[in-house]
């Protein structure tokens, strides 16, 4: 009786089934995979201000401060909740031709502002890409943005090496978004 209490747990987390939504957006050929709600930060462990959140690469859940973070071949997802803003966020890319997709929900100001900065000599890395809350896409960028951002709702940061400037696409920077 009691293994079968033990099992029924089991089962249900191996039946869930995981909602992956690819888009190709209209400039780039990078392919960005959505995250499914439940995997979502929770948005009221979310509301502390100026706050740095750092890069664990083991870890798959949620981080400190509520930023969820996801990594699959090749691509890194992490997710936070706009009333969280502004903060700095920690993270490396180890393998050529990564991408960091920054997700930001329940945007809802007139623009946004982000940086990136590396202590990294010879990095090649910027903005390559904005998804605005109606879906569209624009870029590429440098390694600093400001937006007009129409609408509220979810805003992605797609950052990745330039294909127009060579250096070295490994190693570690952080994200400043205001």
């Amino acid at each position: 009786m009691k293994k079968s209490l033990l099992l029924i747990p089991l089962i249900i987390i191996s039946c869930k089934k995981e909602a992956n939504i690819s888009e190709t957006p209209n400039r780039d050929s990078a392919v960005v995979t959505e995250m499914p709600d439940a995997a979502r930060a929770d948005s009221a462990e979310l509301r502390k201000k100026d706050s740095i959140v750092n890069n664990a690469p083991v870890t798959k859940e949620v981080l400190r401060k509520g930023v969820m973070r996801n990594e699959k071949e090749g691509q890194i997802v992490r997710t936070a909740d706009a009333s969280q803003l502004p903060f700095t966020l920690g993270e490396e890319f180890t393998k050529e031709g990564q991408e960091l997709v920054l997700k930001l929900t329940h945007y809802d100001k007139p623009n946004i502002k982000a940086k990136i900065s590396t202590n990294e000599k010879d990095f090649n890395i910027r903005f390559n890409q904005i998804k605005l809350p109606n879906g569209e896409y624009d870029g590429p960028f440098s390694r600093e943005i400001t937006y007009e951002i129409k609408g509220k709702g979810e805003v992605w940061l797609i950052i990745g090496k330039s294909n127009m400037a060579s250096g070295n696409t490994i190693g570690s920077f952080n994200v400043s978004v205001e």
